[in-house]
């Protein structure tokens, strides 16, 4: 005789396991380039519940990319928890996604969850993190580019143009437009 065991997370299996704030883009992006990923990271109160929170990540959600806990402690018996999505207009909707459904496995109101972003905190309000965050890849690019320049310009060097000349594609597009 087989037996079949199935685990998964119940209702507030981790019910003072996870601290509830989530910094956004405080580290890099393992998958890819920091201006294509969002890196979300969570604090857990131990390994095993990093690596059962990882696990729920990646298969609860077609739109992570990944999940992985560090590999070690950030203090004693903490550690974190990477949530890597695609940087796009969508992710303050994603990250507030993530926090409602937390809820349920930790017990802990959605106004008691913090957002971190640039060293600021926020609440899980959409509107509020679109205006803040950083949305897309040209954007992020853009923005990356002309503090690179302000620090440039600092140090006496001569800064470089955030957008190079348009290749043959775009010239193309723009004649065509009639611009």
């Amino acid at each position: 005789m087989t037996k079949i065991l199935t685990e998964g997370f119940d209702y507030h299996d981790l019910v003072n396991q996870v601290i509830p704030e989530i910094s956004v883009d405080e580290y890099s992006a393992k998958m890819g380039d920091d201006d294509e990923i969002v890196t979300l990271a969570f604090t857990v109160k131990g390994e095993q519940v990093g690596e059962d929170l990882t696990d729920w990540f990646e298969r609860g959600y077609d739109w992570v990319l990944d999940a992985q806990v560090s590999e070690g402690e950030i203090s004693p018996g903490k550690f974190l928890v990477f949530v890597e999505l695609n940087r796009r207009t969508n992710i303050p909707e994603r990250i507030c996604e993530l926090i409602e459904d937390m809820v349920t496995l930790t017990d802990l109101p959605l106004k008691e969850w913090t957002i971190k972003f640039e060293d600021e905190e926020y609440d899980c309000d959409i509107e509020q993190l679109k205006s803040v965050m950083i949305l897309s890849p040209h954007e992020y690019r853009k923005i990356k580019d002309t503090k690179l320049n302000e620090m440039r310009e600092l140090s006496g060097m001569e800064p470089k143009k955030v957008f190079g000349k348009p290749d043959n594609l775009l010239k193309d597009f723009i004649s065509k437009a009639g611009l």
